[in-house]
């Protein structure tokens, strides 16, 4: 067990029940709450939708009147005494005389009323795509047994990375076929000529050449590009191009239409196919910023946390179980039954409401925070910002903070953003003046973007023109942060 774990584990035994509850909700992001609401619905009989739309609010003494409940109950074992003294009275009437109705509506956002549902991609899948092709094809029973089993090997980037040898003991054991490993490379030939063009290589060479393939219509580039990866696919990818193009007597122009060839081609061929998750394929905002009039508005995105409500079903039953006269023993375990999935319910109804408190606070401390940028959109603003920064704000726990930041996204006028993305450490300058690292990555960012391509910069120039603007910082730490924004080396970056 790691260090972190064992932690987590500890902090975890000083919380109660309530308090990790609320933990683990605060991480679930907005696109998967409504499923873990439905789980809720489908445990507890006693919780269900509010889709009347009742105009009362969820009592601000809701958490008092739990409380009590659950002291009441806590020391219950079934007894005789236990359900002579059920007192369901706060159950069924509140002050005036009337039902309770205890229920979660989130009328602060009463905009977000009309955006409920999420769209749904109706797509194909990538399996389903290639084995309406393989249907295409002339084959017998046995052959097409044997392409269905070479595209259910198939990787979700469209490859065959599995061995021949391994997809025949597979045909041998689930299908009693006895296939050897040239009739399986013959139909994975047939299988490479399905759309998208890459699809069934066993490598990124053979994925690129397939595609190159179908292009030799295109001219002599083409025939060009196929030639150097067949022959120098390592020095290609190492960008050695000055090499290549000694190697086989290429003009300049030649082997930037070779180059231009090659980096149109698609890596990941089965890559945009197939059925997303759709938490992954939509981001779903938490929160959304908008820019009134320079005065920045916060609301929370509630589309996806259904109003709740105790079961009038449930409340009814105690209502006529308080009117009756006799109680026998049967009755009174019943209602015991009840008021327990009752004090489940609103407590689940709790948990959802201190949940968005939570979330409300944390983003409007991070706004706050980072108020220029979210005026301008401009990085270079971004004050540094970490978790203790925000906690000392809000009065919340730092791991608190860090279940919010890690796992929620801000819609704002200039994109949408992860809120870790607003947390960075800080950089001295020659003034002495504390800056954000993001500020630093930024400029970073444009001075690779600007540089020129045929002689880009090299760590030890990008760290003396940081130095010049005031920025002291050591040409490991410009390393890092090159790598940190998935920025390769100078030599990988050099173009023709």
């Amino acid at each position: 067990m790691s260090l972190s774990q064992s932690l987590q584990q500890k902090l975890l035994q000083k919380l109660s029940p309530q308090q990790i509850q609320l933990m683990k909700l605060l991480q679930v992001p907005t696109a998967n709450l409504e499923e873990r609401i439905k789980e809720e619905l489908e445990e507890n009989p006693a919780l269900e939708l509010d889709e009347e739309g009742h105009e009362d609010e969820f009592g601000d003494d809701m958490k008092d009147e739990f409380d009590s409940a659950s002291d009441d109950d806590k020391d219950l074992d079934g007894s005789e005494e236990d359900y002579d003294n059920v007192d369901i009275s706060e159950y069924v009437t509140d002050d005036d005389g009337e039902i309770a109705d205890y229920k979660m509506k989130d009328d602060n956002y009463p905009e977000m009323d009309d955006q409920k549902v999420i769209p749904i991609r109706v797509e194909t899948s990538f399996h389903e795509l290639l084995l309406t092709q393989l249907g295409m094809l002339e084959l017998d029973e046995r052959s097409f047994k044997i392409a269905e089993q070479i595209v259910g090997s198939l990787d979700d980037d469209g490859y065959l990375r599995r061995e021949l040898s391994s997809i025949s003991d597979d045909l041998a054991f689930r299908q009693g076929l006895t296939v050897d490993e040239k009739e399986i490379e013959a139909l994975v030939q047939q299988i490479q000529q399905f759309d998208p063009p890459g699809i069934g290589a066993r490598d990124l060479r053979e994925c690129l050449l397939i595609q190159l393939k179908r292009k030799l219509n295109e001219g002599q580039s083409v025939t060009l590009a196929i030639q150097v990866l067949t022959k120098y696919f390592d020095e290609f990818t190492k960008k050695h191009y000055e090499k290549i193009q000694r190697s086989l007597n290429l003009t300049d122009e030649q082997i930037r239409d070779v180059i231009n060839q090659i980096i149109k081609l698609n890596p990941k061929p089965g890559g945009n196919i197939g059925e997303i998750n759709k938490a992954e394929s939509y981001i779903v905002p938490d929160f959304f910023v908008i820019n009134n009039n320079g005065k920045l508005e916060l609301t929370l995105n509630a589309k996806n946390a259904p109003d709740l409500r105790i079961s009038e079903g449930y409340k009814d039953m105690l209502k006529d179980y308080d009117k009756g006269s006799k109680k026998d023993k049967r009755q009174k375990e019943a209602v015991l039954f009840i008021k327990q999935k009752i004090d489940s319910a609103k407590w689940f109804i709790d948990m959802i409401k201190q949940r968005q408190d939570t979330l409300v606070g944390t983003m409007s401390a991070i706004m706050k925070h980072q108020q220029e940028f979210f005026l301008t959109g401009d990085e270079t603003t971004m004050r540094p910002m970490i978790l203790k920064d925000i906690a000392e704000l809000t009065g919340l726990d730092i791991s608190t903070v860090s279940r919010v930041a890690n796992s929620k996204f801000v819609q704002t006028e200039f994109g949408t953003y992860r809120l870790k993305f607003f947390f960075s450490e800080s950089l001295s300058t020659d003034s002495g003046e504390e800056v954000s690292t993001r500020e630093v990555k930024k400029i970073l960012s444009d001075m690779i973007e600007a540089e020129d391509k045929r002689k880009p910069l090299s760590d030890e120039l990008l760290t003396d023109m940081l130095q010049e603007k005031g920025y002291n910082i050591a040409r490991r730490t410009v390393a890092k942060y090159r790598e940190q924004l998935n920025v390769p080396v100078a030599r990988l970056r050099k173009e023709l």
